[in-house]
């Protein structure tokens, strides 16, 4: 037992990367941030162990077997997989003023989310062309790909394109759980919803800065949406999204 604990601690405190691909036992990482950081911060070199992973769920050991100014190669081995029986879980978030999207993508990522939908209501402030949103869309993947590397998740979770709210909801049909925090009505406490156990596909809705039409909630509850409260309180973006994040997951890992 001591044995093992050992090499889970030496494991946690290896130097941990994304690659590109895996064939077999090697794999390849050619990203340019991360060959810096490998060849000219940690000055790493030719059979230096590291952990990588794939983004998909899946870890390795890893051996340096080349190294040059495009690329790393390495000879992996699996590392064990924990079983995850976790509900899978999908933030749709409008997307709030200033760089505050940028911090939602980076807690949600730690806090496990599957798949994070930036989203465009009535009430969102921010406009983005089709270029500016395809900017913003390789920002946010960049951020939640650095959140997974940092936090030692396996899986990064997805990021989809921003997408209207209708969208959105027209596209929920294969969810189990489907929440909509807002402010007014009639509303469950997520406390009770999630007493009720065995969802493995959720997905919740938060507004803009000043809610959701009343429009855009009545379209949800229409589509199978359960009104909630998050508390007494009126929360920021982003403090709804990670509040709902971070309850959910603990609720329904008890």
């Amino acid at each position: 037992m001591l044995t093992l604990l050992v090499v889970r601690a030496i494991i946690k405190n290896m130097h941990r990367f994304l690659v590109d691909r895996i064939q077999g036992n090697t794999a390849v990482l050619t990203d340019v941030a991360q060959l810096h950081h490998i060849r000219d911060v940690l000055r790493l070199k030719i059979n230096n162990k590291v952990i990588v992973f794939d983004g998909a769920g899946h870890e390795f050991t890893g051996i340096i077997t080349s190294i040059n100014k495009k690329q790393v190669a390495l000879k992996v081995t699996p590392l064990q997989k924990q079983r995850n029986s976790r509900a899978a879980l999908t933030i749709a978030c409008a997307i709030p003023k200033g760089s505050h999207m940028d911090d939602i993508i980076d807690c949600l990522t730690q806090l496990g989310v599957a798949r994070i939908i930036p989203m465009r209501t009535e009430r969102v402030v921010v406009k983005l062309d089709a270029a500016k949103s395809e900017t913003r869309l390789k920002r946010w993947q960049k951020i939640a790909q650095s959140a997974a590397q940092q936090c030692q998740r396996n899986e990064i979770p997805i990021i989809a394109p921003l997408t209207d709210i209708k969208k959105v909801i027209v596209d929920s049909r294969s969810f189990d759980l489907k929440l909509i925090p807002h402010l007014s009505g009639e509303r469950q406490l997520i406390k009770d919803v999630l007493s009720k156990k065995g969802y493995k596909n959720i997905i919740v809705l938060i507004g803009p800065e000043g809610d959701f039409t009343p429009a855009e909630v009545e379209f949800a509850l229409h589509n199978g949406f359960i009104p909630i409260s998050l508390g007494d309180t009126v929360l920021r973006v982003a403090t709804a999204a990670i509040v709902a994040a971070a309850y959910i997951r603990l609720a329904l890992d008890k």
